[in-house]
């Protein structure tokens, strides 16, 4: 697959020669229903001028056969003009068009054209996704994001279908026979269809190819519309989800949340919505939470929530809604036109979404603890790779830019610009983006375009804060020293370090933060009783406005969560939040405090035992269910990985206990309840110990030791994730796995069964799932990631013996899978679950990965970063292990 992977150097080249008229698309999905047959016939027919005429360009398409090029009247050799995944294309007219027919792929990893046959019913659904560059799987087209033009779709699929793509549908015609050509990659013969029928979609505005789509199978259809008078903006609003759980789909709350975020970012852009329908699909098997398609969002159907979810997940869920939506904005809209400017949809789009939340539903204040729970964590612990780099990156190709879909790209991107707004003022802010939209609608822009913008906007140069912020890499780490006298403060220092990990270079940050003083109020909570405005800037900033005050039970580096910085406190601090961080009232201190603990455990600063001890203490009066979720999944995380082997069984035992007493004591049927149940799970893979209540509560007895749990149901998900405790821990038979899945045979289900089958703790069982997973190409995506996770959870001997098929089979997996599949294998199995023993650098892993990084030192780079990475999180575990042995409590 010598040219699938395009340059950007490449892309530069053919825009500067060619312009895109329109695409006109025809696919043939009649036999989507015939698991024999592979491929559906697909044609494309591109308008386009070329500014040289005579030179020559290519199209690009991945698929089974090529079967037809007519460029500009003349029929052109398939073999002659294909060359793997390119089209050539030579002497070009000033104006051309070319028509290709040819057969693509179904696809089963969430690339392209994804087939998907529901378990639960057999129906067959039918979606595409393409980011960032597999509309190539589905037509013949110029794939890159600056090459936006109209497209004109038209579908054949069976007549009982639900069919919808990016623009509205004009009309559906019944055929009798297939408008094109049917073959597969097996040679299958083409034949009739006559219950067809052919929809036809009105052209869109101009996009980019990978933001194209086309959903097609027999979904449920719920339907709205949104109406804004000012803009006189009628806005039909559809809903798809499978078949087999609609009976789940909250469709009205999806709707709500969808016609507030129409009504706030059309009133904040002041740019009405341009792509006339607003449809949201919930799809099958989908590797992404959501993506933005005009006119046709696709999402994750996890989002159909078919067990009981908490709070938080509906939240989670809305905040991709807004998310997603502030794209048909930033992204859609206005395109970069390389991905080196991801983030300039990315970003924008988690900061709106996030903000979204916050102004126009009911979770408010929730939405940024949230962020700064969930999102911020990512981005730290991203930015702390040998992997990280520039929010404005340097992505030389489409290998690059899947795997900078990351931490950095998002959340870094969008706390950073949560910084921007504080630095030049929303209204400056908005202002600027309002004139973006307007100077480059339905065009493609670069840094320099936004921050001129905004520069107009605010009055402020912002070409230095990009230097600073957008164009470096790495984390600041903010640290308060603090000298007292006689509970008096005579001297507050702020101190930055903030090294760039790619240059080596002190590159300190600009940070317009607040201080917090916290202190008891006569409750014996810990309250803010003043707050200091700060600029920190450079290595060191004085703190003078403190001076002659009495000295507070908590100085809280970056209140309010302004800026993007790991914070330290002082050893003051810190000894407070240990003793009382269950006091602090304000609901972002507290997930602040709990961050400071969380970064200091991950950088062997704080033991991981410390850690866990604050969360076995506090966690119960934790409010937040998502902070909750999130505390008990590090703790579990930090047993392990960062807890040294040989105090690991008690403190398990000790997080154990506390999990279980938060299950007692929790309100009934409350989301707190079921967030400690599924801790128990999640810790009953790896303890013995949890393998008695676990069973009470499969068999219904509702029950953990001798007390009872009052209001807790087991619904489908807590009861796979309680089946895969027990398989990991060998109390499951396969006939009993089997023996659930025949109770419910739908697509979590199966996924829950796979994975928990994976677990089971026998080599004969981990022989198969590894043939399965890296040998052989049933698994669909959704199946491989459930195999692979089933197959990691395991003791670590159990798994040694794949150490050396490991490195030796990931160079070939990576050039025969495509890039999805491959990156989960990679990742998914890399032997990241070692115990310390002796020097970190030493350790048999660790050595074994770096001869393999010598050995393939010109391996794709997309690949090396994904094993670089899991070296760093190897060796981060390790050295919080090392730290375990040889610290006490600060």
């Amino acid at each position: 697959m010598s040219n699938q992977n395009l340059r950007r150097d490449e892309a530069a080249v053919r825009s500067s020669l060619i312009s895109i008229g329109d695409y006109d698309v025809s696919v043939d999905l009649t036999q989507a229903e015939d698991p024999t047959v592979a491929g559906f016939g697909t044609r494309s027919v591109i308008r386009f001028s070329a500014a040289r005429p005579g030179e020559e360009t290519f199209l690009d398409f991945i698929g089974a056969e090529v079967l037809t090029v007519n460029l500009n009247g003349t029929e052109l050799d398939p073999a002659a003009v294909v060359d793997d995944a390119r089209i050539r294309l030579p002497n070009l007219l000033a104006a051309n068009e070319v028509t290709v027919t040819a057969t693509a792929l179904y696809s089963r990893s969430g690339e392209g054209m994804h087939r998907f046959v529901d378990p639960a019913d057999g129906k067959t659904y039918l979606y595409t996704q393409y980011e960032p560059a597999d509309a190539r799987r589905v037509f013949a087209n110029f794939e890159q994001p600056d090459l936006k033009a109209p497209f004109t779709f038209h579908v054949t699929a069976p007549s009982g279908w639900e069919v919808a793509s990016n623009g509205v549908q004009l009309s559906c015609t019944p055929v009798a026979e297939q408008p094109v050509a049917q073959a597969t990659a097996a040679g299958n013969a083409p034949s009739a269809q006559p219950e067809s029928s052919q929809w036809d979609f009105a052209p869109t505005l101009p996009i980019s190819t990978y933001i194209t789509t086309i959903l097609a199978g027999p979904y449920f259809k719920a339907q709205q519309s949104w109406r804004h008078e000012r803009f006189d903006l009628e806005v039909p609003l559809a809903a798809y989800c499978r078949a087999s759980i609609a009976g789940s789909f909250d469709a009205a709350e999806i709707f709500d949340i969808t016609k507030a975020g129409l009504t706030y970012f059309n009133e904040l852009f002041d740019y009405p919505y341009p792509f006339g329908k607003y449809d949201q699909a919930f799809v099958p098997e989908y590797n992404l939470g959501a993506m933005e398609n005009p006119g046709l969002v696709t999402f994750t159907d996890n989002y159909v929530f078919t067990s009981r979810a908490t709070d938080t997940q509906h939240q989670l869920r809305a905040n991709t809604i807004m998310h997603e939506m502030a794209h048909m904005w930033f992204g859609d809209l206005v395109t970069m036109f390389w991905w080196d400017d991801l983030w300039l949809k990315e970003s924008f789009a988690d900061f709106m979404g996030t903000l979204a939340v916050s102004e126009v539903t009911g979770w408010r204040d929730k939405s940024w603890v949230l962020f700064a729970n969930r999102r911020k964590a990512w981005a730290y612990v991203q930015d702390q790779l040998p992997s990280t780099h520039p929010i404005v990156a340097d992505i030389r190709d489409l290998e690059a830019a899947k795997q900078n879909f990351d931490g950095i790209t998002y959340a870094k991107g969008a706390s950073v610009l949560k910084q921007l707004v504080a630095y030049v003022g929303f209204e400056a802010f908005t202002a600027g983006s309002r004139q973006y939209f307007r100077d480059h609608e339905f065009g493609n822009t670069s840094l320099t375009d936004l921050l001129g913008a905004l520069s107009t906007a605010s009055g402020r140069d912002l070409r230095d804060w990009s230097a600073q912020w957008l164009e470096t890499s790495g984390i600041s780490t903010l640290t308060a020293r603090v000298q007292a006298d006689d509970g008096v403060l005579s001297a507050v220092t702020i101190v930055q370090d903030a090294v760039d990990p790619v240059t080596g270079e002190e590159r300190p940050r600009p940070h317009l933060l607040k201080l917090g003083l916290y202190n008891f109020d006569a409750d014996g909570q810990l309250v803010r009783t003043s707050s200091v405005p700060l600029d920190v800037t450079g290595p060191a900033t004085e703190v003078t406005a403190l001076i002659g005050q009495p000295r507070p039970a908590l100085l809280l580096l970056n209140d309010e969560d302004l800026s993007y910085a790991k914070v330290r406190l002082d050893p003051a601090s810190l000894t407070t939040v240990l003793a009382a961080l269950n006091k602090v009232t304000d609901p972002m201190a507290r997930t602040l405090c709990w961050s400071v603990l969380w970064n200091a455990a991950r950088d062997a600063v704080l033991p991981a035992a410390e850690y866990i001890r604050a969360v076995r203490r506090f966690a119960a009066d934790e409010p937040d269910v998502g902070v909750l979720a999130s505390l008990l999944d590090n703790a579990r995380f930090a047993v392990q990985r960062y807890c040294p082997a040989a105090e690991r069984d008690d403190v398990r035992q000790e997080l154990l206990t506390a999990v279980v007493d938060g299950l007692h004591t929790a309100e009934p049927a409350s989301d707190q309840q079921l967030v400690w149940a599924r801790s128990l799970a999640a810790l009953g893979a790896d303890t013995q110990e949890a393998v008695p209540m676990i069973t009470a509560l499969l068999n219904g007895e509702a029950r953990t030791g001798s007390a009872a749990v009052k209001g807790l149901t087991a619904n489908s998900e807590l009861r796979w994730s309680l089946w895969l405790a027990l398989a990991a821990t060998g109390y499951a038979t396969e006939a009993q796995l089997d023996a659930e899945l025949a109770q419910e045979n739908s697509s979590s289900a199966r996924a829950g069964h796979l994975r928990a089958v994976a677990a089971r703790p026998f080599s004969a069982v981990k022989t198969n799932v590894w043939r399965a997973a890296v040998q052989e190409t049933k698994l669909s995506n959704a199946l491989l990631s459930a195999a692979v996770e089933g197959f990691m959870q395991a003791p670590t001997q159990l798994l040694t013996p794949y150490l050396e098929p490991y490195f030796g089979m990931i160079a070939d997996v990576w050039a025969e899978r495509s890039i999805e599949l491959s990156s989960r294998i990679v990742r998914g199995l890399y032997p990241a679950a070692q115990d310390l023993a002796g020097d970190p650098l030493q350790h048999p892993v660790v050595v074994r990965t770096d001869r393999w990084l010598t050995a393939h030192e010109h391996a794709p780079a997309a690949l090396r970063r994904i094993i670089v990475e899991q070296r760093d999180h190897l060796l981060r575990a390790l050295a919080a292990q090392a730290a375990g042995h040889n610290r006490r409590t600060p």
